[in-house]
């Protein structure tokens, strides 16, 4: 949910990801062998009936998170190959994954339309006055749903004030606020 609803990459869950597909394996596998045996009763079909309906839920949410992750990765492409804060956030393979779609991209707008354009126009870096950048970035200051999972120490709003979230507690406040909350645990985003 928090990759879901964060305007920016979070930090991969690798490790997580890792052991839960070893464990989804493990239990398709044994879903497999329980569903061929002739011995099993009809009670026991529907358990298995029951664990695999269950099995196929998280794979899933698996493929859910896969995909926000990667549609962040493909929108933010220039942003995290300009950024090692944000690379360091990802895995091995999405970082690979951005660098080549970034070149493939920046390669599209060359071909397609650059090429056309003089010299000194031939770049997706500039920054013209008054134009919106090219490289396109996460908006933290985007507001987002948090839901405090502990008691948590008072953030500073946009507005000066402060914020205190008592555990249970639901708030409305931009991204950028509760970042580092996110990061640690502390809050998660509904």
């Amino acid at each position: 949910m928090n990759e879901r609803h964060a305007p920016d990459i979070l930090q991969t869950e690798e490790d997580l990801l890792s052991r839960l597909l070893d464990h989804i394996r493990s239990q398709s596998e044994t879903v497999q062998l329980l569903r061929t045996d002739p011995s099993s009763s009809e009670e026991e079909h529907f358990r298995i009936m029951l664990v695999q309906t269950e099995v196929e839920r998280v794979k899933f949410i698996v493929r859910s998170y896969l995909r926000t992750r990667l549609f962040k990765i493909e929108k933010f492409a220039r942003f995290i190959m300009t950024s090692p804060e944000v690379q360091q956030r990802l895995s091995e393979s999405e970082t690979d994954h951005a660098r080549r779609f970034a070149r493939l991209t920046d390669q599209h707008f060359y071909h397609s339309v650059l090429q056309s354009l003089p010299d000194s126009q031939q770049t997706l870096d500039d920054q013209p006055p008054f134009v919106p950048p090219i490289v396109t970035e996460p908006d933290k200051s985007r507001a987002v749903f948090v839901h405090a999972r502990q008691n948590c120490a008072p953030v500073r709003l946009p507005d000066g004030t402060a914020l205190e979230m008592q555990k249970g507690h639901i708030s409305l406040t931009p991204y950028s606020v509760v970042e580092q909350l996110i990061a640690r645990g502390e809050v998660e985003l509904v």
